[in-house]
């Protein structure tokens, strides 16, 4: 079993800067890709950012040069720094990871957080 444990949403005023991790946990073989998505209302989930189990990394083209993704591949964390925030932005923000357990290769989610951009 794989756990997603997901902190630091919140609400920022335009411009600002928020801090989101993400920590999986449980019976965890080996990590392959984790990343970010985020799902405003009435809007499909997107991929916000992700980085490989390579260190490769990926933006959305609305999130480049204001957002970073990083990971601690020690500890199975995945971060997503963002700046420059503004109310586009406004979602809820969910962790998401490829795990390989001993039984399985599957993706895995966190609970989401509330990120809201607002003045």
């Amino acid at each position: 079993q794989v756990q997603l444990v997901e902190s630091g949403g919140g609400l920022v005023q335009p411009g600002g800067s928020l801090r989101l991790s993400c920590a999986a946990s449980g019976s965890i073989f080996s990590s392959y890709a984790m990343g970010w998505f985020r799902q405003a209302p009435g809007k499909q989930r997107e991929l916000v950012a992700a980085v490989t189990g390579g260190g490769t990394t990926t933006y959305a083209n609305s999130v480049k040069g204001r957002f970073t993704v990083s990971r601690d591949y020690a500890r199975n964390t995945v971060n997503l720094q963002m700046n420059n925030l503004n109310p586009e932005d406004t979602a809820v923000y969910y962790c998401n990871a490829r795990i390989a357990t001993m039984m399985e290769l599957d993706d895995y989610w966190g609970q989401g957080t509330q990120v809201t951009v607002s003045s």
